[in-house]
């Protein structure tokens, strides 16, 4: 294994698809100011239209393929749907600095087409979370020699009245932190601070010139007029602060203070809310010295010549980077847009054929090369070429000077690094899943945004879907699992992403949106396709925090406040299975219930992942004491379902409803009398591997009852016989791949390896048809119609499609379900022989699966130590393995039988 990058950033190069406004290729510009630069591609019909790529919401571009690490991807913009007239762009890497752009035009109808393309290349400001207003700061001008001391610079946070959050604060953040406009560094301390008498903020200073006499400035924004209790060193203030829609300053004298180190302690009164964005300590005299200028962001470029005929340099002020621009079309013009957007104003102006500068409201600037008119006959092709590179003035004129864009040449570089996409080995059975499968690996790989904003940096982060500008837990833990089948390395920096230091106060984990733990999927799953010892030593501890956090147990953390042994997340997301809309979950809500309810999946996750950290803690010495405690947590876990939850009568684990005094009193009924918890959260014991045999036979009859959850796309999120099941929901009468997928895994941890089929398949199939049909990646299915709805480029919770591929249909491929912790396996280089040795968490009496993806054209034998095997060949053309009487390690191995005849 590779070191863990240091933070929360992905080890991608400074060149990719981050863009967050149109399809095209980003540039990395100040990561640290969360500065990007942008060149989008946009073709269109000559004097009739531009096509506006954007990434906000269906444009005609589709994400068409893409290697893990950047080098190639490529979009598909159609201009006349479906592959009528179409442009191919994509973006191959030349050097660190440098890429070649290549748009391919082609026209496949009888007629001739009069083209275009504007090329738009633009530096792109930080802007406030949601795709909102560019981020403004400001500039703290002191006197010579003094500091700046910014709000979040704190040693010590203390709410007088502590908060679920106070261990968990969302997206990483710190602390009572708030991102706003005017702030000196972008973030302010807010969040409530000030509104209880006790609130407080401790911070350490040192001053390195003594005052004679000193003030104490303080920057702010208050809710209403009061106070705030100072005390530097042993001597205490109080400081009046004053109603304010927007920051400003009040000042106390405090004398004379020699330097030194000494603490500095901001108390609330009680007397409102207020925003703090910093102080400093100065001489009274020098007060009318200080000032807060906002920091203006300079988006408006220097356009230099370049050094051959085609190229243009932009030199952007306060951008460390130099843009070259080179093309090979002889017909264009240089023109500018001065307006933030183009989607309206770009449209609007395409029948503006004078003028070179556009003018539209100069919030933000585009320069535009563009290319026309572009001719194509009848049912023909045209492939023009281009590049961008960065660096210095220097640096981008010789890279302009040195690169020649002869097409020869230029195919060679676009077909070399086509060449490294990562093309499956896969069954003959599996090639009508390619081009799906296609469109999802290039969704699922640049769906990747800069800048995100975390723990005091901005990152690069894989999104589920551009449309949402964030962070996403459990999304990502998704997104992990579909990078895991691409590229191993881009799968454990999704995990790493989300997981924080041991002993980290503020954020046991990174956390935003529902809180169900898929990282710990995650970490089994990368384990088991054979990363090393590091691994496990480098991220159990991190997992172990976030998973004591979720049980209750640390960072004073309120999942576990009842009495009952069943957890509950309501206080830290309203959201307990990712499912929106979920019937009972939505009527908690608003009947305000959510202090006496639990629901079933979030005790059923906890046991679950305390199985997958009990297999882990194995590994080390050091771990072992921590089983027990795993081991008496899923058994109190364990027992409160059987005990609370069960239904007998519905056949499905409820929602349980607490007194006042923490205590269970009886499950959550709907109206008419039904148990409202009819649906995949009423079923998540399964997942969890702690239901009965019987119980579990009358949950598996429910999940494949095609007049209850199963559907001809799927397994419904609600029971379609439950009198809450609607058809226009956004789960509630939909189907969603992420939480087939546990029960996908659960059918191979029981023992049904045709049941698990029959999800995948399922899934596959409507996947490929409707990629087939739109080229889209949807979030979800509609069950009425079967067709895919929600976002269009969607990886995130989408991404289990790739898992299902590659186990029925990839070759070298091994899926296990929930129970197995791998000890050792191998292919020979064949794939006529697989051994492995494994640790087994599940009960000796119950037969589970695995399914191993041997060589084609051979029969197979089976033998083992320590268990019984049992196999068939599956309708695709792998293996499915049946254990049984399997004892806590165990071993198997397949050979062909042709293989040991030859002695392999």
């Amino acid at each position: 294994m590779k070191s863990l990058p240091a933070g929360h950033d992905l080890r991608l190069p400074a060149w990719g698809p981050y863009t967050k406004q149109y399809m095209g290729i980003s540039h990395i510009s100040d990561q640290a100011r969360g500065l990007r630069f942008d060149l989008s591609l946009m073709p269109g019909f000559y004097r009739r239209k531009i096509d506006i790529p954007s990434v906000l919401w269906e444009s005609g571009y589709h994400p068409w393929e893409a290697t893990a690490d950047y080098s190639f991807f490529s979009h598909r913009h159609e201009l006349e749907w479906k592959d009528e007239v179409y442009t191919d762009i994509s973006f191959s890497r030349l050097d660190d600095n440098s890429r070649l752009v290549r748009a391919r035009f082609v026209n496949q109808t009888n007629h001739a087409q009069n083209l275009v393309l504007h090329w738009m290349a633009s530096l792109q400001p930080p802007r406030l979370p949601g795709h909102r207003e560019i981020h403004v700061c400001a500039e703290a001008r002191l006197p010579q020699g003094a500091q700046w001391i910014d709000s979040l610079d704190y040693k010590e946070l203390t709410f007088a009245r502590s908060r679920p959050s106070d261990g968990l604060v969302y997206d990483g953040y710190l602390r009572g932190e708030t991102r706003g406009q005017h702030y000196t560094g972008g973030s302010a301390i807010g969040q409530g601070f000030g509104t209880d008498e006790g609130d407080l903020l401790l911070y350490e200073v040192q001053l390195n010139t003594s005052l004679r006499e000193g003030t104490f400035l303080l920057r702010y924004q208050a809710s209403h007029n009061g106070d705030l209790d100072i005390r530097i060193g042993q001597q205490s203030y109080r400081l009046n602060v004053h109603k304010s829609e927007e920051l400003r300053t009040s000042t106390v004298h405090v004398g004379g203070i020699p330097a030194g180190s000494f603490s500095v302690e901001l108390y609330g009164t009680g007397t409102g809310a207020i925003i703090i964005d910093g102080f400093t300590l100065v001489e009274q005299a020098d007060i009318e010295v200080v000032s807060f200028p906002d920091l203006p962001w300079q988006t408006e470029p220097e356009l230099l010549e370049g050094p051959v005929t085609g190229s243009l340099i932009l030199r952007y002020d306060n951008c460390p980077y130099h843009y070259g621009l080179m093309w090979n079309f002889p017909d264009v013009e240089v023109r500018q847009y001065k307006n933030d957007e183009l989607d309206r104003y770009a449209r609007h102006t395409v029948h503006n054929h004078v003028d070179e500068v556009l003018l539209g409201n100069e919030k933000g600037h585009f320069t535009n090369i563009f290319m026309r008119p572009i001719h194509l006959n009848p049912n023909s092709s045209i492939t023009l070429h281009g590049m961008v590179c960065s660096g210095s003035y220097e640096e981008v004129q010789a890279a302009l000077q040195q690169f020649t864009l002869k097409d020869e040449q230029c195919e060679i570089v676009y077909q070399a690094a086509r060449a490294d996409l990562n093309r499956p080995s896969c069954y003959p059975t599996g090639a009508t899943y390619l081009f799906s499968q296609q469109l999802m690996r290039a969704t699922l790989l640049t769906n990747t945004v800069f800048p995100v904003y975390t723990k005091r940096s901005y990152i690069r982060h894989n999104t589920p879907g551009r449309w949402w500008d964030s962070l996403y837990t459990w999304d990502s833990g998704f997104i992990g699992l579909g990078l895991m089948e691409l590229d191993a390395q881009r799968a454990l920096d999704c995990l790493n992403a989300y997981l924080t230091e041991p002993g980290d106060s503020q954020a046991a984990f990174i956390h935003h949106g529902s809180p169900v733990p898929v990282q710990h999927y995650l970490f089994l799953e990368l384990w088991n396709r054979g990363q090393a010892q590091a691994y496990v030593h480098a991220l159990y501890p991190q997992l172990r925090q976030y998973y004591l956090f979720l049980a209750g147990k640390i960072g004073g953390s309120t999942t576990d406040t009842g009495h009952s042994g069943l957890l509950k997340t309501w206080d830290y997301f309203y959201n307990s299975g990712g499912w929106d809309d979920y019937p009972p979950q939505k009527y908690v809500q608003a009947q305000a219930l959510e202090h006496t309810v639990a629901p079933v999946i979030t005790t059923s996750q906890a046991i679950r992942v305390a199985k997958i950290l009990k297999m882990a803690a194995r590994m080390s010495d050091a771990w072992l004491k921590d089983i027990p405690e795993y081991e008496a947590d899923i058994r109190l876990w364990s027992e409160a379902l059987e005990a609370y939850a069960w239904d007998e009568e519905a056949a499905y684990y409820s929602y349980v409803v607490h007194g006042e005094d923490g205590q269970p009193e009886g499950i959550l009924r709907h109206a008419s009398g039904a148990n409202y918890n009819r649906g995949m959260d009423g079923l998540y014991p399964l997942v969890a591997g702690i239901c009965t045999k019987e119980r579990a036979e009358r949950l598996i009859s429910a999940l494949f009852d095609e007049t209850r959850l199963w559907t001809p796309i799927g397994i419904s999120t609600v029971d379609q016989s439950a009198p809450y099941y609607r058809a226009d929901g956004y789960w509630n009468g939909a189907v969603w791949m992420p939480h087939q997928w546990f029960f996908w895994k659960t059918m191979l941890d029981l023992g049904h390896p045709e049941l698990a089929f029959r999800i995948a398949d399922t899934a596959l199939t409507v996947w490929k048809r409707e990629t087939e049909t739109t080229y889209n990646c949807y979030e979800h299915f509609i069950v009425h119609t079967g067709r895919g709805a929600g976002w269009h480029h969607f990886g995130g919770l989408s991404a289990p499609v790739l898992n299902w591929f590659a186990a029925y249909y990839e070759r070298g491929k091994v899926s296990v379900g929930f129970n197995v912790w791998m000890l050792e396996q191998s292919f020979n280089e064949t794939l006529t022989t697989y051994k492995a040795e494994f640790c087994y968490e599940g009960a000796t009496d119950q037969p589970f699966s695995l399914i191993v993806n041997m060589a084609s054209g051979h029969q197979y034998e089976a033998s083992s130590t320590g268990c019984v095997v049992n196999w068939t060949m599956n309708p695709c053309g792998g293996l499915d393995l049946v254990i049984t009487d399997c004892l806590p390690q165990a071993a198997i191995r397949i050979q062909a039988v042709d293989a040991q005849k030859s002695g392999e």
